[in-house]
């Protein structure tokens, strides 16, 4: 495993880099890159030449309700390259962050979420990234690599095997590639 000195943006190339070579070495197929605008994306692009690549943004409303961060401009470029775009509610938080904000307290989920934040940021990312895949119907069930990050970029890659929602304590992380060193 290969740690970064800081998370952030600034370790964007060497992570997809470093992904996409170990997962050529496991004979991966899929991968799952979490990208807000579109930047990501394009990088696995770059090195994910010959995989089934899916982009997964945040939801619309993120930032702006009923808006969406990633370009439609954009979407398209991806779109015409064979990237899958998957813009979806989040897994590890939906509606609970709902409840939450009204009624206060903590649920399931945001326990879940805070749980894998205890790897960095990127972990729970590339979690919950390949469940919205997974739910989405977007993948095979066979092990996959994640991209996610800590606000901006990638500097978190894992090999895990992907579960629908539903099945969210079955999911099984296999390695990581690298990520942050907290």
């Amino acid at each position: 495993m290969i740690t970064f000195d800081k998370p952030g943006k600034n370790n964007s190339e060497e992570c997809v880099r470093l992904a996409a070579e170990r997962a050529k070495e496991l004979g991966l197929k899929e991968v799952v890159v979490a990208t807000n605008v579109g930047d990501t994306a394009f990088l696995a692009l770059k090195y994910f030449e010959g995989f089934k690549i899916i982009a997964v943004t945040h939801h619309a409303g993120f930032k702006k309700p009923f808006q969406c961060e990633m370009h439609e401009e954009e979407r398209a470029k991806l779109e015409s390259k064979g990237v899958t775009v998957l813009t979806t509610s989040h897994a590890l938080s939906g509606a609970e962050r709902s409840i939450r904000k009204k009624y206060q307290g903590i649920y399931p989920l945001e326990i879940i979420a805070d749980t894998l934040r205890l790897f960095g940021q990127g972990t729970k990312v590339c979690v919950e990234i390949a469940i919205m895949a997974a739910d989405a119907g977007l993948l095979s069930g066979k092990e996959i690599m994640t991209l996610g990050g800590t606000g901006k970029g990638a500097d978190t890659a894992i090999v895990l095997s992907p579960v629908n929602q539903r099945d969210l304590l079955d999911l099984k992380i296999h390695e990581i590639v690298c990520k942050p060193r907290l």
